[in-house]
């Protein structure tokens, strides 16, 4: 019953794909919607469905399509518990996706490319900064690798200017910064913050 979200930006965002028997496959996007896609996530721990997408927004998967014309209402343990096509008449080019809520993908803005800049995070479908009360060395460089830009050179600082504030803490160099530790619009590790910036040095990509 394995389940897998591939080529998206985040664990929580992409091609969805089970395994059947040692074999990954896909679903097909026919009849693909919000309780479909809230069943993918609340599996994978990952909230629910912001998005559902269809046409292969992820990329083309391979093996089996496993699943076609799914009907879940969106309280189901997993996509196998949902009634399905017993056939299917699907092409690789209609693999199913969906973007889930805790998925997170950064940018900075501002800067003279997309390596420098104020440092922003899409969480919970809107553009937030982040505190710089705790952006030190570790969570700029996290940062910087994860949108292939090298390493850090610069943390320089900006004023708040969207709605939501974002806070992270890394121990360690993580894959990203969705792995450290993190609030969401907590004030008490924001307050009197400025937003983070970073200037990586490589070239964005």
């Amino acid at each position: 019953r394995a389940l897998r979200l591939v080529g998206g930006r985040s664990r929580c965002e992409g091609r969805v794909e089970l395994e059947q028997e040692g074999t990954w496959g896909t679903v097909c996007d026919d009849g693909w919607d919000i309780p479909d896609a809230d069943v993918v996530c609340r599996q994978l721990q990952c909230g629910h469905a912001v998005r559902a997408h269809g046409k292969a927004a992820f990329g083309r998967g391979h093996g089996p399509i496993l699943r076609d014309e799914l009907g879940c209402q969106g309280h189901e343990r997993d996509l196998w518990e949902c009634p399905a096509a017993l056939e299917h008449d699907c092409g690789h080019k209609e693999d199913a996706g969906v973007v889930c809520s805790e998925h997170q993908e950064w940018r900075l803005s501002g800067g003279r490319d997309g390596c420098a800049g104020r440092v922003e995070v899409f969480f919970h479908g809107v553009w937030s900064t982040v505190c710089n009360s705790t952006w030190y060395n570790t969570e700029a460089t996290v940062l910087c690798r994860t949108l292939g830009c090298g390493d850090v050179l610069q943390r320089p600082s900006f004023r708040h200017t969207l709605p939501g504030k974002m806070v992270y803490l890394c121990e360690s160099l993580q894959p990203s910064l969705a792995h450290c530790r993190w609030a969401f619009n907590k004030s008490a590790p924001c307050y009197q913050s400025w937003a983070a910036g970073v200037i990586c040095n490589g070239t964005g990509s």
